[in-house]
């Protein structure tokens, strides 16, 4: 019995083997490039806040894969395509932020305000100048990423500490970079070829 239940997996295992070098192809090598529509709001919010740009498309393919995950909300309530947990965004100081982990007990209107953020020193920014600091909106959500970023460290060259006070795990900082980098050699590699 286990002869053939090795057997089946072993089959199974050239199958998948076999129809990734299907007629001869190779391996594709990393090709994920950065959506077209968001270069311009990195590249401005990586100069405003004086950090690398690439990073900021890092984490928004980290986070939410260019915004096409649905819902934006992660299981411990971080939200948009940035996925700000709300007391970050607003500010740790508002109302029911520790005692939420972070969601805090915030009104739609409170959320994106301007001046609730300015008073609980938040991280939101109201980047496309209507009014409102909104994690919902890619422009000032990748800003107010941007202002957190630059602020924890990475205006300073200290991306690596930075990321990990965006998110909490070693994992993510290694991904982050990994994105990164590869955006980078990508971007660079475009460039020269024109």
């Amino acid at each position: 019995m286990f002869l053939a239940i090795l057997t089946l997996f072993v089959l199974g295992l050239a199958l998948v083997v076999l129809m990734q070098f299907r007629a001869g192809e190779k391996p594709k090598p990393y090709t994920q490039d950065i959506p077209e529509q968001f270069v311009s709001i990195y590249q401005a919010a990586g100069k405003e806040y004086g950090i690398d740009w690439f990073l900021l498309a890092a984490v928004h393919r980290v986070e939410t894969k260019f915004s096409t995950v649905e819902p934006m909300i992660s299981n411990v309530g971080a939200i948009g395509p940035m996925q700000f947990m709300p007391c970050t965004f607003v500010g740790w100081g508002a109302d029911g932020c520790p005692a939420t982990g972070g969601v805090g007990n915030f009104t739609d209107g409170d959320l994106v305000d301007p001046s609730v953020i300015k008073v609980y020193g938040g991280y939101g920014v109201d980047a496309n100048h209507d009014g409102k600091a909104d994690p919902w909106d890619l422009e000032d959500a990748v800003f107010s990423t941007a202002n957190f970023l630059a602020d924890n460290g990475a205006k300073d060259g200290k991306e690596k500490q930075a990321i990990f006070k965006y998110n909490h795990s070693d994992i993510y900082v290694k991904d982050i970079l990994f994105y990164r980098d590869q955006f980078k050699k990508a971007w660079q590699k475009d460039l020269a070829s024109k």
